[in-house]
């Protein structure tokens, strides 16, 4: 089984949202359906613009706490790394 560690905003340099899920295609689509409650829906943060992939679901939730912990610049710089264009990578996944 995998194990996603990802960041979602709801625009180039908006609001950022740090999960973790064992289906992100499926977890994707629920805060798109704003089926997340809290701070994805309040804020509409629906685009997936960064993502790790886990075998271990401790390694996940440990990266997950770390990226939680970074100021937002890092975050940033992390997006940027792959995606500078802050593409929606959802539509990719299977």
């Amino acid at each position: 089984m995998h194990y996603f560690v990802y960041m979602l905003a709801g625009k180039r340099n908006g609001t950022l949202y740090v999960g973790v899920t064992n289906h992100l295609a499926r977890r994707a689509g629920e805060h798109k359906d704003k089926l997340v409650p809290g701070l994805p829906k309040r804020y509409g943060v629906d685009i997936l613009v960064w993502y790790e992939v886990f075998t271990d679901i401790n390694d996940a939730i440990a990266r997950e706490k770390q990226i939680k912990g970074w100021n937002r610049a890092w975050k940033l710089r992390l997006i940027e790394k792959d995606n500078s264009g802050w593409n929606d990578l959802a539509p990719g996944l299977v």
